[in-house]
């Protein structure tokens, strides 16, 4: 088993900026992508980020140029700032982990962009 641990979410004002943290633990060996997904209320829950050990890096083509995601193979942590917040950036954050084919999630961190 493979567990996510999320944090840095809050509260931000239009224009600020985050940074998510997801440390991963447990069956380790193996992971492979990590990444960011969203789901705002009365949404579905939708990608923002992934990055692979190895390889391209993928956004959603609305937090392009304002997010970037990175990790730290050595932590086994995925990391996710976002800068340029805006009120639809909005939502619950949750860390997913793949490892042979199977999927983890995190607990989800909430991140508020309001005035």
């Amino acid at each position: 088993q493979v567990q996510l641990v999320e944090s840095g979410g809050g509260l931000v004002q239009p224009g600020g900026s985050l940074r998510l943290s997801c440390a991963a633990s447990g069956s380790i060996f193996g992971l492979n992508v990590m990444g960011w997904y969203r789901q705002a209320p009365g949404k579905q829950r939708e990608l923002v980020a992934i990055i692979p050990k190895a390889g391209v890096i993928n956004y959603a083509d609305s937090v392009k140029g304002r997010f970037t995601i990175s990790r730290d193979n050595a932590k086994n942590t995925v990391y996710l700032q976002m800068n340029s917040l805006k009120p639809e950036d909005t939502a619950v954050y949750y860390c997913r982990a793949t490892k042979w084919g199977a999927g983890y999630w995190g607990q989800g961190t909430q991140v508020t962009v309001s005035s």
